[in-house]
């Protein structure tokens, strides 16, 4: 926890922040989490619930681009939760939500033309046009197509005493707020991932390196124990009897300083490769026993 909250604190962890609350914010504009009817009028202005019989392609042709909303759902649905639910998917927009009763249409009418809420501002305007655009349906239960056309009717009616605006209605696709959440998702991930990479990369590189130097040290320990050895066996042959055994001895201790000389210069460059001056330390040690 401690480390996730230390990363909070740097860019990284807040730009990893500012693209989840953007993809949050663009899934939830874009409908992902809304109900099929709020989905559907999103991008269309009728939705009919399964098992209602209605041509929504021919009702879509009479609504127009009207800033208004149908939606007809079974009966004893509770329209007024269905209504109130489309604040988003059906803002700026007249909803009327319509449900048969026996022989009559059951109706409820919200305005969210002040966007997504519902227009207090205007609260009369606003009654009026609830109450208006559901009149006169009753007559026409078994045929919906032609209870659109007088809803269309109460409609423009409304427009033409300045309790509605007559502009026309703009769609706000989702398409476009879902490409922006899938970019910022792949932003916080690519970027996740990538932070990962790196670290892994430095991590073995870091190992690498470390097995590199324990490699090295131990190396140079062998060496440096191998150079031990010849020292003694040096310092042990000195006066010794002999001219040849005293002729060889003085080849093989210069041999020893040319080495040890090659060893400073090799520790002094920061040169790590001792194994070949391990081996002619061994190689003195053999012909220093062979004086013995």
């Amino acid at each position: 926890m401690n480390w996730i909250m230390r990363q909070l604190g740097t860019w990284f962890g807040l730009g990893t922040v500012a693209c989840l609350l953007l993809a949050i914010w663009a899934l939830w504009t874009a409908g992902l989490f809304e109900g099929p009817a709020a989905r559907t009028v999103r991008t269309t202005s009728v939705y009919a619930a399964p098992g209602i019989a209605l041509d929504t392609v021919a009702a879509e042709r009479i609504i127009g681009n009207r800033r208004l909303v149908v939606v007809m759902l079974e009966p004893g649905s509770d329209l007024s939760a269905a209504c109130d639910g489309l604040g988003n998917a059906a803002a700026g927009t007249l909803v009327l939500a319509m449900a048969r009763e026996g022989d009559e249409f059951d109706t409820y009418g919200c305005g969210f033309l002040a966007g997504g809420e519902v227009d207090e501002g205007g609260f009369g305007r606003r009654a009026v046009a609830e109450t208006r655009i559901g009149a006169g349906l009753d007559g026409f239960v078994d045929r919906p197509l032609d209870a659109l056309k007088v809803v269309v009717i109460n409609y423009d009616q409304l427009v033409d005493l300045d309790v509605l605006p007559g502009d026309a209605r703009t769609f706000s696709p989702s398409l476009p707020r879902y490409l922006v959440a899938a970019a910022a998702i792949t932003a916080v991930v690519g970027g996740a991932l990538a932070l990962y990479l790196v670290a892994q990369r430095a991590g073995s590189q870091a190992a690498a390196s470390s097995g590199r130097r324990e490699e090295s040290d131990d190396s140079r320990n062998v060496l440096s124990a191998e150079m031990a050895l010849v020292a003694r066996q040096i310092i042990d042959l000195d006066g010794r009897p002999g001219r040849s055994r005293a002729a060889q001895h003085a080849r093989l201790a210069v041999a020893y300083s040319t080495l040890l000389d090659e060893i400073t210069t090799a520790d002094r460059d920061g040169r790590s490769d001792f194994e070949h001056f391990t081996a002619r330390a061994k190689t003195l040690s053999g012909k220093l026993r062979g004086l013995t």
